[in-house]
């Protein structure tokens, strides 16, 4: 926070980042209609990185209720990336093993 302090200030943001729900739900559900999540255990040996995949699930349909609601517990964080001086953009990002929830069909394949 310091650094963003002495680079850019802490004063309110201009402009003032905004989504309507509609938008918000319609930039989601195509980024995130249908996906798998993948968990992995690596390690490295002789230089080499190795991983074995411990969870795989098929997620099918977004939902956008379940998006609202990550965020409403606190699992779906906005990150403003202004770490050099100007803005890289804002994101989202989410609390492990929290994906599942925006999903309607969850399927375990491993």
């Amino acid at each position: 926070m310091k650094k963003v302090e002495k680079n850019i200030g802490l004063k309110e943001l201009n402009p003032q980042p905004y989504w309507g729900f509609d938008d918000l739900s319609n930039k989601a559900g195509t980024k995130l209609l249908n996906c798998f999540y993948v968990q992995a255990e690596s390690k490295k040996e002789n230089g080499k990185e190795f991983y074995h995949y411990t969870k795989v699930l098929m997620l099918q349909k977004f939902n956008f209720k379940g998006f609202l609601k990550a965020m409403e517990k606190g699992n779906i964080l906005v990150d403003f990336d202004a770490r050099t001086g100007h803005n890289h953009g804002t994101k989202f990002r989410m609390r492990q093993n929290c994906l599942p929830d925006l999903y309607e069909k969850v399927t375990v394949i491993v």
